[in-house]
């Protein structure tokens, strides 16, 4: 995919789904690579029968990853994460379907000339809302513009 550039972009705007199926192997290489020891990310029997889950679940750091990997499949490699905020509603389990969905909130150009895409993401299981996440990505103006050269006073996130 080419890098999206600020002529792309608009309010309301979505953003195409993306969707994966989660298994226990998704689960534990997410917490073992975010150095998440807790055991009711890797202990099937640990999760179930101590903490009363129905299954291990993926941790907050994987979930963040995900997110950040939706939003940069949207934007290209210039696309430049500024703040990302998220909240987590319910657990995401091996053998589910999670679906990323976003749209665009707002588009606009701070005083240095960056322009930032405000998006709304969720990840769903089915009917189930999983997590709802605030996003400010900046985007390139054009072909020839990187939100990854602007430093100091040039990058405001």
């Amino acid at each position: 995919m080419a890098d999206l550039t600020a002529d792309q972009i608009e309010e309301g705007q979505e953003l195409a789904p993306l969707a994966y199926d989660v298994s226990a192997t998704t689960v534990i290489l997410g917490a073992l690579a975010t150095r998440d020891w807790r055991p009711m990310h890797h202990d099937r029997d640990f999760a179930i029968n101590r903490n009363g889950t129905r299954d291990i679940f993926m941790n907050t750091p994987n979930l963040a990853a995900w997110f950040e990997r939706y939003v940069t499949d949207w934007t290209g490699s210039r696309g430049r994460l500024g703040r990302m905020k998220f909240r987590m509603k319910d657990s995401i389990f091996p053998g589910e379907q999670m679906v990323f969905n976003g749209s665009i909130e707002k588009v606009e150009t701070d005083d240095v000339g960056c322009t930032w895409a405000h998006l709304n993401v969720t990840v769903s299981v089915g009917e189930r809302l999983c997590t709802s996440c605030a996003v400010r990505v900046a985007v390139p103006n054009d072909a020839d513009d990187n939100p990854w050269r602007r430093k100091g006073d040039d990058w405001k996130p």
